[in-house]
C-alpha cells in the first residue's frame, strides 16, 4: 500500500487499482465489469469465462491486505444490468462471501443502471460519506470533494524509446479523484484524455498518481494557462 492525502484525508493506493480509506475502514474499487465476458458471448465473441472469478479474487486479496470493514464499488460493477443472473456458481459463492462478510454497497453506473439488489450488499446512485461524494462519472463543475470511476484511466508515456501503459489515479487541483478499472476484462483510456481534462473542470491542475517502487508517483497532465 502507498499512502495518499487527498481532500484533507489519509488513503493508501492498493494492487496501483483501489483505494483504502483507514478512517472509514473502506475499500473503494471503480468498474468491476463483473460478466464483462459472458456478455460478449450471448453476442457471439467468445472469451475464457473466468473474468468474474479473476476480479472477485482481487477484490478479496485487497480486502485482507487492508482489513476493510466496507466496500463501496464506484458503477459498471456488472457489464450489463442482468450480470447478477448469470454469475456462475464459484464467482456466485465468492461474491456471495464478500458481501457477507463487509458492509458492501453498488453504486450503480451507466452500464448497470437497472441493476436490481440480486448480488448481495445494497444500492445507491451515489454516497456522501465524512462531505465526500462518491458517484460513478465525475459531474462537470462540481465544487465538492469527488471520487469516481467510468473513465478507466491509464497513464501513457515513453521512457527510453520504451511505450509504458499503467493504470492511474487522476486527481486534481480542487480535490476530485478518478479512479482507474479495477477489473480483470476491463481497458484504458490515456489519462490526459480531453474528455478526462473536462470532467474534473473547473480545475487549476490535473495530475496522474500511481504507486511505484513503494512510493507514490505523480505526473502532470494538464495545466491550465496562465
Amino acid at each position: 500500500m502507498v499512502p495518499l492525502s487527498f481532500a484533507g484525508e489519509e488513503f493508501a493506493l492498493v494492487q496501483e487499482r483501489a483505494l483504502y480509506w483507514p478512517r472509514e475502514r473502506a475499500l473503494l474499487v471503480a468498474d468491476l465489469h463483473l460478466e464483462k465476458a459472458s456478455f460478449y458471448a450471448r453476442h457471439g465473441q467468445m472469451l475464457p469465462p473466468y473474468d468474474s472469478r479473476e476480479t472477485l479474487e482481487r477484490v478479496a486479496t485487497a480486502i485482507r491486505e487492508t482489513g476493510a470493514r466496507r466496500v463501496f464499488t464506484l458503477g459498471d460493477n456488472f457489464h450489463d444490468s442482468a450480470g447478477p443472473s448469470r454469475l456462475e456458481p464459484h464467482a456466485a459463492g465468492m461474491l456471495d462471501a464478500l458481501t457477507r462478510a463487509t458492509d458492501w454497497v453498488w453504486i450503480t453506473g451507466n452500464h448497470d443502471a437497472a441493476m436490481e439488489a440480486t448480488a448481495g450488499g445494497t444500492l445507491a446512485e451515489e454516497l456522501v460519506i465524512a462531505g465526500l461524494i462518491l458517484r460513478h462519472q465525475a459531474k462537470a463543475g462540481e465544487t465538492q470533494p469527488e471520487i469516481s470511476g467510468h473513465y478507466h484511466p491509464r497513464l501513457q508515456i515513453t521512457v527510453r524509446e520504451r511505450a509504458i501503459r499503467r493504470p492511474c489515479a487522476v486527481v486534481s487541483s480542487t480535490g476530485r479523484m478518478i479512479l482507474p478499472a479495477f477489473g480483470a476484462l476491463t481497458g484504458g483510456m490515456n489519462a490526459a484524455d480531453p474528455a478526462i481534462v473536462r470532467a474534473l473542470q473547473p480545475a487549476a491542475a490535473i495530475d496522474a498518481v500511481l504507486p511505484g517502487k513503494g512510493r507514490l508517483m505523480q505526473f502532470p497532465l494538464w495545466r491550465a494557462a496562465a
